[in-house]
Parts: structure tokens; C-alpha cells; sequence
């Protein structure tokens, strides 16, 4: 699927107007190793080196099938890893939330955990959280680049700037739609593992238990609560992560971006990244709560969860999440922007206004 939307991409003649812009101005051929001097007036000023008249070299071009897919290797990496590092936290969040009489707290919930079933018992759920979010990854991240420069140009330049925060927030909620799909069984899997007493503890134990019992549904009977709360997850974790990007670089930050050296540019992404993230763990705690409870109470419906939790039910261990999700979501932009740094990657600076909209501007004023 991933593949197929990235040949789309590749291929589509409505990328030409986007890929165009790559091309030098003098129209000389671009090779794979080394970008040309993009033009400077581009709706994402797509290459770092469109504000500075040195060329930097690349190891392939915005938009090919090369850079979708390290994109998605970057998302792996990023979401993988980071997931599989807060399990603890991860796991006493998801207790309080289904069994808050027990869990009290975040503090509590570690107690409790390590008295009953030692430091293991904080890693429960290891596995399915490393793959599910993993593939997850791949596609939030690979997806979005995709779907990203398609709506760019099915938008045009102009309105891709004017609108780029509805931009960003198509490109997102589009992305997750698949990234919740491949997350799913394995999101599934570690709830039980993490929250169900006497249940399995490992990966390859829990999965044919949830098989032989309910079948392929098991494992997808948390899908729409999961885009409930990863949908609007994932679309304030990618606007607003882009329009606080872009307002550090105006309002903070000191110098502009091409001054800055590629540790402070990763620097400015971690911080926009913690922000991000803050708002993300709000906007998508009561439905997280639904899919921790739901993937616990087996027959359940998410509509009967909800109504069995209450309003004020839904917002329990919200303290944890942000703290998980804040520290999360910045370790995710900081490792994604580090794996393009790494794969000396085109990395675009905060999109600039398009020349013929100033023009247009300019000719208003008069």
C-alpha cells in the first residue's frame, strides 16, 4: 500500500507543477547526487539551499520515491523506538485509566506495579508496542510527505501558503487513516497484555489467544475509537508542529534559519516538537481513554465504554499522557529531522510567501 501510493505520487501529472520547481533556473539537468539552485520562490521554499548561494549536496530530490521512502525509514526509527522507550509510563497510564479505583496515580501506579509483579512488570507489552508503532511510523510519516506534496499541488502555490495550515491538517488526518490500520492488531494485543490480570504477557502468547477467541475482528474492534484519537492526534501533532516551527523562526530564534547550524535547527524541532506534543495528549485524551477501556471489556462497544465512563472518567491520567506524549512527540521530531540531517536529506525551511501573491498584495496597496 505504502509503495503503491508513493508510485502514484511519483508518477502523477499533478506532481509536475511541484517537481518543476526543483528544476535549476536555467534548466539544467539535476542529478540525483548533487541539487541544483532551486528557484526561491517555491510554496515550502523547498530546499535549505533556496536562502543561501551555496550549493549543499543531497543524497536524492524532494519528492522522488527516494526521499518518501527514507521518510518512512525516519518514521520507523522515530515512532518505534521512542513508543518502545515509555512503555513503563505507558503502562501505568493505561491502568489508571481502566482501573482507577486500584491506580490512584502516577506515582501509585508505579508502586503498585513494581510490588506486584516486580521491574518486569513495567515492561509488559514491549513487543507489540515496538512493531505496532513501528509500521505506524512508516506510514504517519511516509504518508504524509506524500500526501503532502499531492495537495500542494492539487491546491496551487499560492493557495498552498494562504492555506497551509488546512493543508497540513489534510495531509495528517490522511496519513493517519493508514497508519491506524497497520497499528491496530498490535495496539490491541499490548492493551490486553498491559491491563487484563492473568491474561498472556508476551507477544507470542496474546496473539493466538485473541485469535482463537475473536478471529481477525479482535484485533480491529479498537480500529475507530484508534482513529478517534489518532486522527486528531496526528493532525495537531503535524500543524501545529509546522506553524510553531515557523513561528520560532520569526519571533525566537535570533537569526534565520540558514544561519543556523543544523544541532540549533534540531534544537528549534525539539522545542516545537514538546509543544505539539502538549496540545496532541489534550486533544486526544478521551479517546485514548475509550481504547485502553474497550480493548479491556471484552464485547463492549466504544460508544457503551464512553457511556459507562462518564465525561469526567474519560480525562483520567490526562498528567501522565501529557507528560508521555509532550516528551514523545518531541523525541519524534528531534530523531525524524536527525534521520534526514543523516541521510543528508532536503530538509525545507518554513514555507515563504509565493512572488506572484506579493505581487498581487503589492498591487492591491496601490
Amino acid at each position: 500500500m505504502y509503495w503503491s501510493l508513493v508510485e502514484a505520487a511519483k508518477n502523477s501529472p499533478l506532481l509536475t507543477p511541484f517537481h518543476a520547481q526543483c528544476e535549476p533556473a536555467k534548466e539544467l539537468a539535476v542529478s540525483s547526487a548533487t541539487m541544483a539552485e532551486p528557484q526561491k520562490h517555491t510554496p515550502f521554499r523547498t530546499f535549505a539551499a533556496a536562502a543561501t548561494p551555496e550549493k549543499e549536496e543531497y543524497c536524492c530530490e524532494f519528492g522522488s520515491m527516494k526521499y518518501f521512502a527514507l521518510c518512512g525509514l525516519g518514521g520507523i526509527v522515530s515512532c518505534g523506538v521512542t513508543h518502545t522507550a515509555i512503555v513503563p509510563l505507558d503502562l501505568v497510564k493505561c491502568r489508571i485509566q481502566v482501573n482507577p479505583a486500584k491506580y490512584t496515580g502516577i506515582f501509585s501506579g508505579f508502586g503498585l506495579t513494581v510490588k506486584e509483579e516486580g521491574m518486569t512488570g513495567l515492561t509488559k507489552g514491549w513487543a507489540p508496542t515496538f512493531i505496532g508503532y513501528s509500521m505506524q511510523g512508516l506510514c504517519k510519516f511516509g504518508f504524509y510527505e506524500i500526501f503532502k506534496v499531492f495537495y500542494a499541488d492539487l491546491m496551487g502555490d499560492e493557495y498552498a501558503y494562504l492555506y497551509r495550515t488546512t493543508l497540513y491538517l489534510a495531509a495528517s488526518a490522511s496519513a493517519e487513516f493508514f497508519a491506524d490500520i497497520a497499528l491496530s492488531p498490535m495496539e490491541a494485543v499490548k492493551v490486553r497484555i498491559q491491563t487484563q490480570p492473568g491474561f498472556a504477557s508476551t507477544l507470542r502468547a496474546a496473539a493466538p489467544i485473541i485469535w482463537n477467541g475473536e478471529g481477525a475482528m479482535g484485533f480491529y474492534k479498537g480500529l475507530v475509537p484508534l482513529w478517534m484519537r489518532q486522527i486528531p492526534y496526528t493532525m495537531m501533532k503535524f500543524a501545529c508542529f509546522e506553524r510553531t516551527v515557523e513561528a520560532l523562526y520569526m519571533y525566537v530564534v535570533p537569526k534565520p534559519r540558514e544561519e543556523c547550524t543544523k544541532a540549533e535547527q534540531l534544537v528549534v524541532t525539539f522545542a516545537a516538537g514538546y509543544i505539539a506534543g502538549v496540545f496532541c495528549a489534550i486533544v486526544s485524551h478521551p479517546a485514548d481513554t475509550v481504547v485502553s477501556k474497550l480493548n479491556q471489556a471484552k464485547g463492549s462497544t466504544a460508544f457503551q465504554v464512553a457511556s459507562q465512563l462518564g465525561w469526567l472518567g474519560m480525562w483520567k491520567g490526562l498528567t501522565a499522557r501529557i507528560i508521555m506524549i509532550g516528551t514523545l512527540t518531541a523525541a519524534q521530531w528531534f530523531i525524524y529531522d536527525g534521520v534526514k540531517v543523516y541521510f543528508k536529506m532536503p530538509r525545507p525551511p518554513p514555507p515563504s510567501m509565493p512572488e506572484s501573491l506579493k505581487k498581487k498584495l503589492e498591487e492591491q496597496q496601490k
